[in-house]
């Protein structure tokens, strides 16, 4: 894979994800996939884009980024055969965690992962639904290498390329799906 590539699916994703206009406010277009989990073949073939991209043992665990990403990363995980570790908002994890903040495309936040949740040296995949300013994704990232963890790839279904997010995650192995 090439650092910073993106290619569309082709197989016509994009006629399952609808445009919610003015969600969460106003002037925000947002992408919304349930209409993609809801279609069992297509959720299948996502899935198995994914995972295709970091099989054979490359990855030790995925991590999938509060709430959609955890939708896509658990079976990801699952298909893979490796661990599942989900990367929350601020305050929902019941152990001791790891904490950074971000900007958002309308405002900022904290993501935290659990202390223990990544060994020193695994491989990860970080897996979320939408690359918009790429602060979640770098946050994710950042949290990983706090813990030691190297990051083999983030894996977006959706890119927003008019917000940059790439510019966030230079040096990153970055795989998105469907442009807009």
């Amino acid at each position: 894979m090439t650092t910073g590539s993106a290619y569309t699916s082709g197989g016509g994703w994009e006629d399952k994800i609808r445009t919610i206009p003015d969600f969460p406010k106003p002037g925000v277009n947002f992408k919304d996939i349930t209409p993609l989990l809801g279609d069992r073949a297509t959720f299948a073939q996502v899935v198995e884009g994914i995972a295709s991209l970091y099989g054979d043992g490359q990855v030790d665990k995925v991590c999938g980024i509060e709430a959609r990403g955890f939708i896509l990363a658990a079976p990801v995980a699952y298909r893979l055969g490796v661990g599942f570790v989900p990367i929350r908002k601020h305050g929902k994890l019941p152990f001791t965690a790891e904490a950074a903040s971000y900007e958002l495309e309308y405002s900022q936040a904290i993501l935290e992962i659990h202390s223990d949740a990544i060994q020193p040296g695994e491989r990860v995949l970080i897996v979320d639904d939408v690359l918009a300013t790429g602060g979640t994704a770098r946050a994710a990232a950042d949290l990983v290498e706090r813990l030691g963890g190297v990051v083999s790839g983030i894996v977006c279904l959706i890119e927003l390329e008019f917000l940059n997010g790439r510019s966030q995650l230079e040096g990153l192995n970055l795989q998105t799906f469907i442009r807009y």
